[in-house]
């Protein structure tokens, strides 16, 4: 079997309001999405979403390293993923998200070869995942209301909270939105790099009254050390990096710094499901856990993440939910998963069970 087109089309997504991080607001998204074409007819659909601030590309970008691949697809075997990458780090260093949208096609393709859903190419551990939901930062009486309507109205058991702006005003968001949600429900935070060490150390403190269970990326993505003392420090929270993990050989780094519990593996990081694969089992290695979670992405990208949390033990957390902000969920791409409450199940149709065309 021999590759013998790529297709690339821009896909532009509208959210239902405005999503506020530490470092960006942001309106809309726009995706690149693939198709790869084999001489037997099978086609494999992928995705980039860059987002510049944590991949350092932009669509623009993303569409010349594309074209600069299609070069090199054009007549490898789609199976040998392995060898595609080799080609794709030989061309350009880093740019995930473009990497990312050759990988996903590829294993889509696998996938429709084999006869099996992704999750079982990937490793097969379980079909469901339990999801969990986000909240941009806005006002605190805003963010506890968003809490409680996706907890009473939606089913969702596990929130992630957006902070990292103003640490006491984080606290009173969390003091408010564990009173509107109960004891039950499962929080996390997500700093976004907007702490310094002595503002992380204030807040993790402060959070502990609120039983939340685990705060991500608090320092600057380039402060590994930084990262270490504060989880040498800290106890009764988990450290999660996000930002610092792109590559596997940035997870090896906070594995030997004893950085963090859990990583944070993005797809659009780390260049797609072959290297998110090989940080989860480096993780695995170090006593880790893992997480998958995404960009503002549509159903590809959204369904190949998924099935990577169900693939794999060790990735025991799921935050692919940015779907859920735009005004149409499905981005015109009905299959790969059911959703009931915060419970995912994968389809077990060949590849990202996807009904797309283009």
């Amino acid at each position: 079997m021999k590759i013998t087109d790529l297709k690339i089309e821009k896909f532009h997504v509208e959210l239902t309001e405005p999503f506020k991080i530490a470092f960006a607001e942001i309106h809309h998204t726009e995706s690149l999405l693939i198709k790869i074409t084999t001489d037997e007819g099978i086609e494999g659909y992928g995705e980039a979403a860059p987002f510049a601030p944590v991949t350092g590309e932009t669509t623009e970008g993303c569409l010349s390293v594309l074209q600069m691949f299609r070069q090199g697809l054009i007549g490898m075997n789609p199976m040998d993923i392995e060898k595609v990458h080799v080609m794709m780090d030989g061309l350009v260093h880093g740019n995930g998200s473009a990497k990312c949208a050759v990988d996903i096609a590829l294993h889509d393709i696998k996938g429709k070869v084999m006869g099996e859903p992704l999750y079982r190419v990937l490793g097969g551990y379980q079909d469901t995942v339990q999801n969990d939901i986000t909240i941009g930062i806005s006002t605190p009486e805003k963010m506890a209301a968003s809490a409680a309507h996706y907890v009473k109205d939606m089913g969702y058991r596990i929130l992630k909270i957006k902070a990292g702006i103003d640490p006491e005003e984080d606290l009173r968001t969390l003091a408010l939105i564990r009173q509107e949600v109960g004891p039950d429900v499962r929080l996390r935070v997500d700093a976004n790099q907007g702490y310094d060490i002595a503002k992380a150390e204030f807040a993790l403190e402060g959070m502990k009254k609120y039983g939340i269970e685990a705060v991500e990326q608090c320092l600057p993505d380039w402060d590994l050390e930084g990262t270490a003392y504060l989880h040498s420090m800290v106890s009764g929270i988990q450290l999660m990096l996000d930002e610092s993990i792109h590559t596997p050989k940035d997870a090896a780094r906070a594995c030997r710094l004893n950085a963090a519990d859990i990583f944070n593996i993005k797809l659009m990081k780390c260049g797609g499901l072959y290297r998110g694969l090989q940080i989860s089992t480096l993780a695995e290695n170090f006593g880790k856990t893992c997480m998958v979670g995404c960009m503002l992405e549509t159903k590809i990208a959204i369904t190949a993440g998924l099935s990577l949390v169900a693939a794999r033990k060790n990735i025991t957390e799921a935050d692919c939910d940015s779907f859920m902000y735009y005004k149409d969920a499905d981005t015109g791409m009905p299959g790969g998963f059911t959703r009931e409450g915060d419970m995912f199940r994968l389809s077990d149709k060949p590849g990202l069970g996807l009904d797309i065309s283009f």
